[in-house]
């Protein structure tokens, strides 16, 4: 909070703080998670998004992707690797764009306003509403997959479920990544088209520091192979990437000379730790950052 806020809004505001008799950081919490997963179920956004990943499941079975048979795999198993690869493009823009209009958009609508009048812990509706955007996201990326596997054991068709679980990890931590970093961009940003653009350059940037960009770099600049792949692994998108390969080819042959640096520094499983402890740390990181930002901030 700014130095000229009333001692009455401390104490209204933040009891943490100010020590307020009538709020309840942990009621708080849920409350308000509660009330932005109710938000965002009557939101155009999530039925759009609910129906991207529902329709791309429902596809990959009508063209036949769980019958076919690539380097080996086959039946749910290459349905799981398709679904991966559209989950790394499109779950962190819809986390993105959905999540900085929490903040910023409550600030431009003047929802701060009603806040500072009542007895609502600034923690308890920082991490609600990053609680509540999470099950908001997660969930229909989950059971679109889940439902993938129930029709494939319906089917009598394999399901790795060894896989699925590893895919369902994977996917919780680049949600709660991209969530984080959402929830500082909207704590930064004063307007809602700010915080929108400027999560769209990130998204944008992150893609483009794949590794075929710096592949080219490396060989135009002559960089060691080593800061290479350092700098790719610094990235959670690649990093998102390259264990989802990992799961299909061991052996990472898909990604050349690379490779080596990769399993000699970290190894099969050290790797796969790396790729789930590593984007939910970034995403921690980012959202206590920008709950600092949120709580030192003019709210009005």
């Amino acid at each position: 909070m700014s130095d000229d806020t009333l001692p009455s809004d401390r104490a209204t505001l933040a009891p943490e703080d100010a020590g307020g008799p009538e709020s309840h950081p942990l009621r708080d919490f849920w409350l308000v998670a509660k009330l932005d997963m109710v938000e965002s179920l009557r939101a155009r956004w999530f039925a759009v998004y609910s129906l991207v990943f529902g329709g791309t499941v429902a596809l990959l079975f009508v063209f036949g992707v769980t019958e076919s048979r690539i380097l080996g795999f086959l039946g749910l198993s290459r349905l799981l690797v398709t679904y991966i690869q559209i989950c790394m493009a499109v779950l962190p823009i819809f986390v993105l764009i959905t999540t900085v209009r929490s903040v910023a958009g409550d600030r431009e609508a003047g929802v701060f306003e009603y806040l500072l009048a009542l007895p609502v812990s600034l923690g308890g509706w920082f991490w609600g509403r990053m609680a509540g955007r999470f099950v908001v996201v997660f969930v229909p990326v989950f059971v679109a997959m889940a439902a993938g596997a129930g029709w494939g054991e319906f089917q009598e068709i394999p399901v790795p479920w060894d896989l699925f679980a590893l895919y369902t990890a994977f996917l919780g931590a680049l949600a709660w990544c991209f969530l984080g970093m959402g929830m500082l961009i909207s704590s930064l940003a004063r307007s809602v088209d700010v915080a929108q653009g400027a999560a769209f350059v990130l998204w944008l940037v992150l893609v483009l520091f794949l590794d075929l960009i710096l592949l080219g770099v490396m060989v135009q600049q002559h960089v060691p192979p080593e800061t290479a792949v350092g700098i790719a692994l610094v990235n959670p998108l690649q990093v998102f990437r390259t264990a989802a390969m990992m799961l299909f080819d061991p052996d990472l042959v898909l990604l050349g000379p690379s490779a080596f640096v990769i399993l000699d520094a970290f190894g099969r499983d050290g790797y796969l730790a790396w790729a789930l402890v590593y984007p939910v740390a970034i995403g921690s990181l980012c959202a206590a950052l920008g709950f600092r930002s949120f709580r030192r901030g003019d709210l009005p």
